[in-house]
């Protein structure tokens, strides 16, 4: 005969067979079931029968509820089980609101980073910090108010028996997670963080600190990393206005040594349709005859020219160094997610063979090489070198180079990491032009393919959604060797998985 009863917290109380009736009796009223408490009773003692017969000497207040759900199938009762264990459920509910929240924001509170795992859990994040504390207050509360409120109690059943694992559950109902940011769009004509509009930048200077601010203000609305897809690219851009100021800049410094009055030569060259170009020389045969015009001889002309275009690369390599310096250091200090983190950040680049976005390149390895303050290597941005033949992958070829740059860089800093964009996999994806180049985010993803619509298989302004990760070696487990089982059992976890995510969509 049963006496006594161990509840939830490890006390044991008296066994009462009429709190199971009692139990089984509300589950009859919810179902609006013509089933009196004499059945709930003679229900109640063939429980009581069970926990007897399995010889338990103190069974346990979820022993005795499992039960009851098996002596209620058994019988028949399968409305009603299915309204008990509803009922169940949300004791169960209504007791985890109640202190597993305590419990975690306890250990948040009272424990260093270094002996909770709860608080390593984001390797990016600083939990020890204030505000990083404050994250991760809001971070549990958030995960444990989706896992009962939001998710679907099947999928939330799953994910807390270790079946499944949904990321990032904190940021469920609130946003996208990673996105591929095109930079080249982005800056064309300004952009706005939601507080006030930033200008289109005339300098690579400029362009390295919008690239970190986009970047910081993006991580700010999303959990997931930023990339930039087209960082070479858009860089060059850069490179181009930074030359034509420092051009202009050498041209002046030489004009003055030479006419007294230069203002109306110097309107002249900046009111033409064509500006002086690292990679074009239709400016500067234009900029001859109009020196020539005003009386300068062929001779020094030349040498006026030369020096300048000489000064000016100068000047643009130094200032694209510092630029890409700037930037490595600001992505590794500034930053985002309630000052917690620094942003997730992934550049993309190798296969400009501009003389702008060759600088570019060359520039911001070089500054990676170089390290931080103290040499160490960055943390941010993760970097992905695109390799295709034809581009940078044998010698002879444009950017090769910078590839083996890129090798000895990697060697010593880990980063860049390489994208071979002649795989099979990323080559299908291919059209020759800068968009349909395979661009990776920080976590190694990529989005590309669209089978609805072929024609936008291409890297920019894409992004994806968080993910689900099904615990194969669990369920290797529970098959017991059995192939057969496992996949059964594969199938089933995959459509949760997609009904998981389609659960938001409808």
């Amino acid at each position: 005969m049963i006496q006594y009863i161990r509840k939830r917290d490890g006390r044991m109380d008296q066994f009462d067979v009429n709190k199971i009736a009692g139990a089984i009796y509300k589950a009859f009223q919810a179902t609006e079931a013509k089933y009196g408490l004499d059945a709930a009773i003679d229900l109640a003692h063939v429980v009581e029968h069970k926990l007897e017969e399995r010889h338990t000497e103190l069974p346990t207040v979820e022993l005795v509820q499992d039960t009851v759900e098996e002596t209620l199938i058994e019988k028949g009762y399968v409305r009603i089980a299915k309204a008990y264990i509803l009922y169940r459920a949300e004791r169960t509910r209504s007791r985890d609101r109640k202190s597993r929240l305590m419990k975690t924001l306890e250990e948040i509170t009272f424990q260093d980073a270094k002996d909770s795992d709860l608080k390593r859990e984001n390797a990016n994040v600083n939990a020890d910090a204030p505000m990083g504390t404050m994250l991760k207050y809001g971070a549990e509360a958030a995960k444990q108010f989706n896992e009962m409120f939001v998710l679907n109690p099947l999928h939330s059943a799953a994910h807390r028996s270790g079946d499944i694992h949904i990321h990032d559950m904190d940021f469920l109902t609130l946003t996208t997670t990673c996105t591929q940011i095109d930079i080249i769009d982005l800056f064309h004509g300004g952009f706005s963080t939601g507080h006030g509009v930033l200008r289109e930048p005339n300098s690579i200077t400029t362009y390295s600190a919008l690239t970190c601010i986009a970047i910081q203000s993006n991580q700010n609305d999303q959990h997931g990393g930023q990339a930039i897809v087209n960082f070479d690219y858009g860089m060059a851009e850069g490179v181009k206005k930074s030359y034509v100021k420092w051009y202009l800049k050498a041209i002046k410094g030489a004009l003055k040594l030479l006419i007294d009055n230069q203002d109306e030569l110097i309107q002249e060259l900046q009111s033409l349709s064509v500006q002086p170009s690292l990679s074009d020389e239709s400016y500067f045969e234009v900029e001859k005859d109009i020196f020539c015009k005003h009386g300068i001889t062929l001779d020094v002309v030349e040498r006026i020219q030369k020096y300048a275009r000489e000064q000016a690369y100068q000047d643009t390599n130094q200032e694209t160094y510092q630029a890409m310096e700037a930037l490595i250091h600001n992505l590794n200090t500034m930053n985002s997610r309630a000052g917690a983190q620094v942003p997730f950040s992934s550049l993309n680049y190798g296969m400009d063979t501009s003389v702008e976005g060759r600088m570019a390149i060359r520039n911001v390895l070089l500054a990676t090489e170089a390290g931080l303050g103290h040499g160490e290597t960055p943390i941010f941005p993760i970097q992905i070198f695109r390799v295709k033949e034809g581009i940078n992958y044998q010698k002879g070829e444009p950017n090769y180079d910078l590839f083996q740059l890129a090798c000895r860089v990697s060697a010593k800093r880990l980063f860049p990491n390489f994208s071979f964009v002649d795989a099979s996999f990323n080559k299908q994806y291919y059209k020759g032009t800068p968009e349909t180049e395979i661009a990776y985010m920080g976590c190694r993803t990529r989005v590309m393919g669209n089978v609805y619509d072929p024609t936008r298989e291409i890297s920019p302004r894409r992004g994806n959604l968080s993910f689900t990760s099904i615990n194969l070696p669990r369920l290797a487990i529970k098959s017991k060797g059995d192939i057969d089982e496992f996949f059964i059992k594969l199938d089933q976890l995959i459509d949760l998985c997609i009904d998981q995510f389609c659960y938001f969509c409808v």
